[in-house]
């Protein structure tokens, strides 16, 4: 059987149907429990519901236009004001991938947009949630029931595999 990792696929289409704020609890958890250079956990989260705020959110970026129709929108913010800043974009990216997977994991579909390192996008959402400075939004991801359903594709390519030299 298949995990998630390998079913996991970028999701777009979403139904009307609600998510459950359990299934909403673990993803955000998820997101949590990714690593982080010396444990620093720059991460914080804005959870988007509102319809006129999810419109607003899918004109900060060309690819973002599947947010307005998302049940639930999560902005990934990194706190860049700790000595370890450095690293945030390690740190975030794993964080990021663990609320796709859990998402998954929930049988639902989801969509990661990047906004960091776009000077434009970090712009727009900045001003739009008034960020303080050191607040950074670096990923948007647009979630719910997909139209669509996650599926394994074989993406594997073994020729990219160097053992010992390259």
């Amino acid at each position: 059987m298949l995990n998630s990792i390998f079913t996991r696929r970028s999701i777009r289409r979403f139904t009307d149907k609600p998510v459950e704020q359990e299934k909403l609890d673990k993803i955000l958890k998820a997101g949590m429990q990714a690593p982080s250079a010396h444990n620093g956990q720059p991460w914080e989260f804005l959870v988007i519901t509102d319809d006129e705020i999810k419109q607003a959110v899918s004109k900060m970026s060309p690819y973002a236009g599947m947010v307005a129709k998302a049940p639930v929108t999560i902005i990934v913010l990194g706190k860049i004001d700790t000595n370890m800043q450095r690293w945030i974009q390690q740190d975030l990216s794993a964080c990021t991938q663990n609320i796709l997977l859990q998402i998954a994991e929930e049988g639902l579909g989801g969509c990661w947009m990047g906004f960091y390192p776009d000077e434009d996008r970090i712009k727009a959402c900045r001003e739009y949630f008034d960020l303080p400075e050191n607040i950074v939004p670096f990923s948007v991801i647009a979630l719910g029931y997909g139209v669509d359903e996650n599926k394994f594709v074989d993406r594997s390519d073994m020729s990219k595999v160097h053992y010992n030299k390259y």
